[in-house]
């Protein structure tokens, strides 16, 4: 219920819950506060409930949804009742808590695969691929490739004493390398690919790799996406593509493959596709009015898409709901184009987005203003990636890979 303070200010009757387990677990028990108090009142409010060493910043939600302005303009604005005790959940602030030293490269970082909890691997424009075990230290460099190259993917990373990994370029190719991770040691390894992948007739803009098999799949401004072997059992270095999926009418720009049988592609004909793996045929066409640089699926029951491109919107469309190609959530505080997009893979709520604007955000469903904005970058973000579940990586035209971490994802 409200009331009034010694000052004639409006008070509030509140609860704290959470599910967070002790040290952040406060007494359940109701307590006035101001009803103008923020986000920031009320992590202190919580803070003074708890005995930790070091204040720890926290969100809070009411019925579900993040309180991004003053408790009072937020019941207002949903319509909620203050003459009861509310209840209010808080959980850790999704924020990074710490940045790593910054890993040099001699050219700008276009692309980074964050999906091994051993290694970052990232692509840059002069034409090697890196692979890296901890900040600033490199164990093995990836070397052939004639252009810049524009998309990385481990193959499989899970395990083993090796790894292999897929690089594209601007060269027109796709190469694919044996990495022996036994070898890490103080100096760098450099590798050879042990086969090139030709077919493509232009730039491969994106390669990302099956999640439980041996293909690879790759898109380019040549409006192709090609499926790949990657099996070393053929002697030739040289391979063909599988099968070719045609349809877009301007260069594809990224391509995700979420399932055994389902790959998403955009384009920078301003749509999303999806195909159906076995047949070639696209089953789905979503379109936004602008070209599109990246796409991502992820969220509740991993079907929501998420795309962003020629403008600062990045949009976040549920194939489920029928008839309509409209996005269900459009967030809008970016200042330049969108690079890069990337769901969290334990959290049907977080994505991240990363664009020419220098900075990186992290994103709740639940309200239309970033978690949390990463400036480290002091130029483009070209690419970005989550890592270990409470890290973003990230390149950019600074030519460094940035590391952000301590990050909770609730």
């Amino acid at each position: 219920m409200d009331g009034e303070g010694e000052d004639g200010s409006k008070v509030i009757h509140v609860k704290f819950v959470t599910k967070l387990y002790p040290p952040f677990k406060a007494p359940v028990s109701s307590v006035v506060i101001p009803s103008n108090v923020t986000r920031l009142g009320l992590s202190s409010i919580v803070n003074s409930l708890l005995t930790l060493e070091k204040p720890e910043a926290f969100d809070f939600l009411i019925d579900g949804e993040l309180i991004r302005m003053s408790l009072e303009q937020f019941l207002l604005a949903k319509g909620i009742s203050a003459e009861r005790t509310l209840e209010i959940e808080y959980i850790r602030a999704v924020a990074p808590r710490k940045e790593e030293k910054p890993s040099l490269h001699d050219d700008w970082v276009s692309a980074v695969d964050g999906s091994s909890p051993r290694f970052i691997l990232t692509g840059c424009y002069d034409g090697l691929g890196r692979i890296w075990s901890s900040p600033g230290s490199c164990t093995h460099i990836l070397e052939g490739h004639t252009g810049a190259i524009s998309s990385v993917a481990f193959v499989n990373s899970q395990g083993g004493e090796s790894v292999t990994v897929a690089t594209a370029s601007k060269d027109r190719t796709l190469r694919l390398f044996k990495v022996d991770t036994a070898e890490s040691g103080d100096s760098t390894t450099r590798v050879r690919a042990y086969k090139i992948l030709r077919g493509h007739k232009a730039s491969v803009q994106s390669v990302v790799a099956e999640k439980h098999g041996n293909m690879v799949c790759s898109s380019s401004w040549d409006c192709t996406i090609n499926l790949w072997n990657t099996d070393e059992s053929e002697s030739e270095l040289s391979g063909e593509a599988v099968t070719t999926f045609i349809g877009h009418t301007q260069c594809v720009s990224s391509v995700v493959w979420p399932e055994e049988d389902v790959i998403y592609s955009c384009s920078w004909d301003h749509s999303v596709r999806r195909w159906d793996v076995p047949t070639g045929k696209d089953t789905l066409n979503l379109y936004c009015g602008k070209a599109l640089n990246t796409v991502d699926v992820g969220g509740e029951g991993s079907a929501l898409v998420a795309g962003g491109g020629s403008d600062p919107v990045l949009r976040v469309w549920d194939p489920r709901k029928p008839g309509t190609s409209a996005p269900v959530f459009q967030f809008s505080s970016h200042s330049s184009w969108i690079s890069a997009c990337k769901w969290h893979e334990s959290s049907w709520f977080h994505l991240l987005s990363a664009s020419y604007d220098g900075k990186i955000m992290l994103w709740d469903l639940r309200t239309a203003w970033p978690l949390s904005v990463i400036d480290t970058h002091k130029d483009k973000v070209l690419c970005a990636d989550w890592w270990k579940g409470d890290s973003v990586v990230s390149g950019g035209a600074d030519s460094n890979l940035r590391i952000s971490s301590g990050i909770s994802i609730s």
